[in-house]
């Protein structure tokens, strides 16, 4: 006698697709509400990363006139000076020049550079390039860094636990110039191993920068990974797992390596965004051309324009890969996904 346990009606055999059908509408709506909400907050931290850029730029000592004229050393006469800025539309009020600017901005016009007299645009596209293989190979080995570190930490016992703390706790700490000195002195003058610059050809000029900005960030992201490592290797799946057999090594790697990975993705974000800030020491300490070196540059001249690009570019792709690491995050956990 076979006893049916199934006590699902035909109407129920129905439903059941609806009621999925229906949920995954509503997880969709919900993305989509979100994505909205995300690309209205994107423009207005572009508005507000541009504003306070524009008004902070008339702050600074100097006359922007000088880096139409060549730079501060030019001899160029009171006549020639006022004609510049009736040309060039700075004499009028500064409401006026902060309209001109986000009519032109909102167009993708970011104007052209007082000093090289090239569309900004072009200036930049020329340095993007390498301040982006620097900042990704620099985020790359943060990661290996520092799930390594962190693995070792957590499965290593309260010494390695104490030890890999003082070590990502210090890392952290480390400054981007006094690190990259330090790098240049042991691993280029003393050794002689590795170029000083990163004009050499091959991929050893990349070494001594990717270091000195990776390092910082492995030491920060070695803190919030190892605790979540922490976390996953005592949560009661962890331990079910020990008492069906198996081994901490396949544990580690198959379950807790994973769910230390998480809050990594989610910092993804702001960590592209700390390293392209960072870029700015790093390639003017190993003399390579970039965003950040050319950000330097046009400060201390006074190229209003290129600053303001660099500034809204740097924004730009901040709140781009912020929102991929948030889409990313939300695919790799499953909690985020049924959210």
């Amino acid at each position: 006698m076979s006893l049916d346990t199934d006590n699902r009606t035909p109407a129920d055999s129905v439903a059941a697709p609806a009621i999925q059908d229906n949920a995954a509408k509503a997880r969709l709506k919900s993305v989509l509400r979100l994505t909205g909400f995300r690309t209205l907050g994107a423009a207005g931290v572009l508005w507000a990363v541009a504003t306070l850029a524009f008004f902070a730029m008339r702050l600074v000592p100097g006359d922007p006139v000088d880096a139409l004229l060549g730079g501060p050393g030019n001899n160029a006469t009171e006549e020639v000076r006022q004609q510049t800025r009736e040309l060039n539309g700075l004499n009028a009020p500064m409401l006026v020049q902060y309209g001109a600017y986000l009519g032109k901005l909102v167009t993708g016009d970011l104007g052209d550079s007082y000093q090289l007299r090239e569309p900004v645009a072009h200036v930049l596209g020329e340095q993007l390039g390498n301040t982006l293989v620097l900042a990704v190979l620099a985020l790359a080995t943060a990661w290996v860094l520092a799930l390594g570190l962190a693995l070792w930490s957590a499965r290593g016992g309260k010494a390695a636990t104490l030890v890999g703390n003082l070590l990502e706790v210090v890392s952290a700490a480390v400054p981007h110039f006094w690190l990259g000195s330090l790098l240049i002195l042991v691993f280029s003058v003393r050794l002689q191993w590795l170029p000083a610059t990163s004009g050499a050809p091959g991929v050893e000029g990349l070494i001594l920068p990717v270091l000195t900005l990776a390092v910082p960030l492995a030491g920060f992201l070695g803190q919030v990974m190892r605790e979540s490592m922490l976390t996953a290797m005592n949560s009661p799946f962890a331990i079910s797992s020990r008492a069906r057999g198996e081994s901490e090594v396949s544990l580690s790697l198959r379950h807790a390596l994973r769910h230390a990975a998480l809050p990594g993705i989610g910092l993804s974000g702001w960590a592209m965004g700390s390293l392209i800030s960072g870029a700015v020491v790093v390639e003017t300490v190993f003399a390579r051309p970039g965003i950040g070196r050319t950000l330097l540059q046009s400060v201390l001249v006074r190229d209003v324009p290129v600053v303001l690009g660099v500034v809204v570019l740097v924004a730009a792709i901040y709140i781009l890969v912020t929102l991929l690491s948030d889409l990313a995050e939300r695919l790799a956990d499953p909690r985020l996904r049924a959210a």
